[in-house]
């Protein structure tokens, strides 16, 4: 197994997170290394990513767990397992106000160890997603409040 993650302690709440999270069409508003998502971030939908690290493919995912407020999982990868990667959106509210925010994603599989050498370092990308999503939400409930 191989991943990626990246993490931030955000000032709002997981609810206001997760109403981030889970719009895709505003993806491209907020720096958040994602060029763009589509489709409708909802439990069993199948939607498709492109990332500017990898800005000319379009990368299916399904969301495959969902727990609001809490945790999302996007699955993709290619047949019989052979490639598997799953990203984790996890939220955990602290007792002063802030939520800590998690992403990562795993790759497993027999292909594994070919596939990793053409995976770019996305590790920047996590991070600029992490970031971009504190400065957004912290924004937006600085806005409400």
């Amino acid at each position: 197994m191989k991943f990626y993650e990246a993490s931030s302690t955000i000032r709002a709440t997981p609810e206001a997170i997760w109403e981030i999270l889970t719009d895709g069409p505003s993806y491209s508003a907020w720096d958040n290394g994602v060029v763009r998502v589509e489709g409708r971030i909802l439990p069993g939908e199948t939607i498709k990513v492109v990332s500017e690290a990898n800005p000319d493919r379009t990368f299916p995912v399904k969301v495959s767990g969902w727990r609001p407020g809490e945790s999302m999982e996007w699955a993709g990868g290619m047949p019989l397992g052979l490639f598997r990667g799953v990203r984790t959106f996890s939220l955990r509210p602290s007792g002063d106000g802030t939520t800590a925010f998690k992403v990562r994603e795993e790759y497993t599989g027999p292909l594994l160890g070919i596939i990793w050498r053409t995976i770019p370092d996305l590790g920047p990308s996590f991070a600029k997603f992490a970031d971009g999503l504190k400065r957004h939400a912290e924004q937006r409930q600085g806005a409400n409040t």
